[in-house]
């Protein structure tokens, strides 16, 4: 819950972090050691914003020609998991920014494989939620961004789904942290926060 918190943009250029951590070509993101080190440059950059109460982490795709499997779970996965559960080192947020079509298979097969979701935003405005889900999360999650911040009862009526159900699915929603909830109980997505920046 952001309990009255502003959220703290971090935009994260992987092409560049990249270059700062590893000497191999900077737009192709593979193996693991690659990935490890960009990770940890990643939440070096996060440390650094201790001062902030909750980080929004922006990771930028869009000069990365090459993705592999192992890169995207060091970086993506490992990166989630990370600052998903209660000992986290911080409250960070984590949304990805123009993955490519080439990118989005190695991105949802880590997802998948650790249970974890990620929203994918396009500089065109174009909104994703990577991961598994059900039909009835992504209902309720396609609702909450045509809305950008709602009410249970606002997506009650928008799918026509009962209350109790999308309580549920804007539960898993939180949880997976791909959704904040404000002080006065409405919920938005991450990517309504990207939107203000923007």
């Amino acid at each position: 819950m952001l309990q009255g918190r502003r959220i703290a943009p971090l935009p994260i250029d992987l092409y560049r972090a990249a270059r700062r951590s590893v000497t191999s070509l900077f737009s192709n993101l593979v193996t693991r050691p690659t990935g490890r080190a960009i990770r940890t440059g990643v939440e070096s950059q996060l440390a650094e914003m201790e001062d902030r109460e909750v980080t929004l982490s922006i990771l930028d795709f869009s000069q990365v020609r090459v993705l592999d499997y192992s890169c995207a779970d060091e970086i993506v996965a490992k990166l989630l998991l990370r600052y998903l559960g209660d000992e986290r080192p911080g409250e960070a947020f984590f949304v990805v920014r123009n993955v490519q079509e080439h990118h989005v298979e190695a991105i949802e097969a880590v997802l998948e494989r650790h249970g974890l979701l990620l929203v994918a935003i396009q500089d065109e405005g174009d909104v994703a939620l990577l991961g598994e889900a059900d039909a009835m999360q992504r209902a309720v999650w396609d609702a909450l961004v045509r809305r950008g911040r709602a009410s249970r009862a606002d997506l009650a009526d928008d799918t026509g789904v009962a209350r109790e159900a999308v309580t549920a699915a804007l539960a898993h929603l939180y949880l997976k942290r791909v959704a904040a909830v404000h002080v006065d109980g409405t919920i938005s997505p991450l990517s309504a926060f990207v939107a203000q920046e923007g």
